[in-house]
């Protein structure tokens, strides 16, 4: 199984958050899966990475040109690979990974995670989808969540295409108990042609 873990890039974040990653590294390794991951040396990335394959795992670094050019993929990856441009990082990262995991990270790890939230709402994917809350960093993110559910701009069973955990053993327990749920109808109510036509 192929884990696809987004996360920062930066190393000037508090300690606790390293800890976590490494810990999510091992977890991975430890349950025989492969990480799929940004191919950054630097930050969360690396720290999952390293801790993964460290402890067994094969780990897969996709990362663009651009990013590569700057001497910033890390040259440990069981494999690398270097993609012209951000859309094909991430379309060849869910093409090829079973599970999703967010780890704190910034606004690129926020739209990776809520791009695959979207398409599972979409129904072009039903694989796991799981937040690592490390220190509540995700609370603000979720109370928006929220707003979005009681205002009716997202149905309340969306709930369920996403896990929050509180840190990586939770995480892991989550995916290897995974089963896919019944695809949710998008829309609240999709309007007749027919009718609609008649208007």
């Amino acid at each position: 199984m192929n884990v696809c873990v987004f996360s920062s890039s930066s190393n000037a974040i508090p300690e606790t958050y390293f800890e976590e990653a490494r810990n999510l590294g091992r977890l991975i390794a430890a349950s025989g899966w492969n990480l799929i991951y940004g191919g950054a040396n630097v930050g969360l990335m690396r720290a999952c990475a390293e801790a993964a394959r460290e402890n067994g795992a094969k780990t897969v670094g996709i990362i663009p040109e651009l990013i590569h050019a700057h001497r910033l993929s890390n040259p440990n990856d069981h494999e690398q690979i270097i993609t012209p441009n951000m859309r094909e990082r991430k379309y060849l990262m869910r093409k090829r990974s079973n599970f999703f995991v967010a780890l704190p990270g910034g606004f690129g790890t926020l739209e990776e995670i809520l791009e695959v939230i979207t398409l599972k709402q979409l129904n072009y994917h039903n694989k796991a989808v799981v937040f690592i809350n490390t220190n509540g960093y995700y609370n603000s993110l979720f109370e928006q969540f929220e707003k979005a559910y009681n205002e009716t701009f997202a149905k309340e069973s969306y709930r369920s295409m996403y896990y929050v955990a509180s840190n990586s053993r939770e995480a892991i327990t989550y995916l290897q108990q995974y089963t896919p749920s019944e695809p949710l109808a998008k829309w609240f109510n999709v309007p007749d042609k027919e009718n609609e036509s008649k208007n």
